[in-house]
């Protein structure tokens, strides 16, 4: 299969297209892939680190506040689908795939306009400005959450989970001894990305001894930029900070309560692995995303939600200890996140992608 994948922006949003072309790989092994990326944010580095060949477009998304930037991003999004244009004739893919961000936009329009056929995957609740563009232009739309059927044209929707989910349930364990950690106790972990989060990360440094003498404990990744800040605060001895964790649902194999954001993938990793969590959802999203994302698991008593401004007083390890201390209310938690489990999302995607391909129709038009 030769496929062309683009997303971009976020990890939310590569580390699902990421999850794909692994899982292409491993049932079509002699597939040929092309990742079109924006030229200035995280893909350009971790795309050609995972050995994928890479083109970037100047592209950005649209100002709602500062409105004259807006003719650059314009002028760019003309200038980007004639680039488009080339790269997609030149490489003559299969199916031309979209996972998220702004960059997707000229490429999928421009794939539909030559007929190629074209999947986009949503992740979030609400969907992003580009998916609902392109998903005019779509020939099948892949969403993560089931309530986000209805934001698009059903005819053409499938439910398949996000493919982040796949890789987390394969993913091997890690040891607790790894980060200093004992068996015998439970383990809260408290992750906000790579970058960290400085609201909350401010508001745990500041409350590090409402941890001391619990009979749990937390394992805190910081996010690299702030780690040398938070790490030199004095923190009682079962309170473990990191930098950052490679590879995260390795330890959240082993974790009992998570606190975090809630990204897409985050979430999806969190559902496949049926792991009770406490959602502090970042305000500073479009549409604020993260707060539908973690409503639709509240609403199935599946998770719980602090949000940000009401981080006071000690509201979040009372919240820790309410969950970890009513094992009626924890096991229907797990029960509750293990019915929205979907173990083979990455699958259900590659299915789906082999429908289109095999669509002579399809074929017939991309060739004409």
């Amino acid at each position: 299969m030769r496929v062309i994948i683009s997303a971009g922006g976020t990890g939310g949003h590569i580390y699902p297209a990421l999850a794909i072309i692994d899982k292409i790989k491993e049932m079509e092994p002699d597939s040929e892939f092309l990742y079109i990326g924006t030229h200035n944010r995280m893909e350009k580095d971790i795309v050609p680190k995972a050995k994928i060949p890479f083109k970037s477009i100047e592209v950005y998304g649209f100002n709602r506040k500062k409105i004259w930037k807006n003719f650059k991003t314009i002028r760019c999004m003309i200038k980007s689908h004639f680039e488009c244009k080339k790269i997609i004739k030149e490489f003559n893919p299969d199916i031309v795939i979209g996972v998220g961000g702004y960059v997707t936009a000229p490429v999928l329009y421009t794939a539909h306009k030559l007929g190629f056929k074209t999947l986009i995957h949503e992740q979030n609740s609400i969907p992003g400005a580009s998916n609902k563009f392109i998903a005019n232009f779509a020939d099948r739309i892949a969403v993560s959450l089931k309530n986000s059927i209805d934001a698009f044209d059903k005819t053409k929707t499938v439910y398949t989970g996000n493919p982040c989910s796949e890789n987390a349930v394969k993913t091997k364990e890690a040891l607790k001894s790894e980060f200093g950690l004992s068996n015998s106790k439970k383990l809260v972990l408290i992750v906000f990305g790579s970058l960290g989060a400085s609201v909350v990360s401010e508001y745990i440094k500041n409350h590090f001894n409402d941890f001391k003498d619990k009979d749990y404990e937390i394992l805190f990744s910081t996010g690299e930029n702030i780690f040398d800040e938070v790490n030199k605060v004095k923190h009682p001895s079962n309170v473990h900070i990191v930098p950052y964790i490679e590879n995260m649902p390795r330890i959240m194999k082993k974790t009992d309560l998570m606190i975090t954001r809630a990204g897409a993938s985050t979430i999806s990793e969190i559902i496949a692995l049926s792991i009770p969590s406490i959602f502090i959802p970042s305000p500073y999203v479009p549409n604020n995303h993260q707060f539908k994302n973690a409503s639709d698991l509240v609403k199935e008593d599946a998770g719980l939600i602090i949000e940000e401004k009401d981080l006071k007083d000690n509201i979040l390890v009372e919240t820790i200890d309410e969950i970890l201390n009513d094992k009626k209310r924890y096991d229907n938690i797990k029960r509750n996140l293990n019915k929205l489990k979907i173990d083979d999302s990455a699958t259900l995607i590659y299915k789906e992608l082999k429908k289109l391909v095999s669509d002579n129709n399809g074929f017939n038009k991309r060739n004409k």
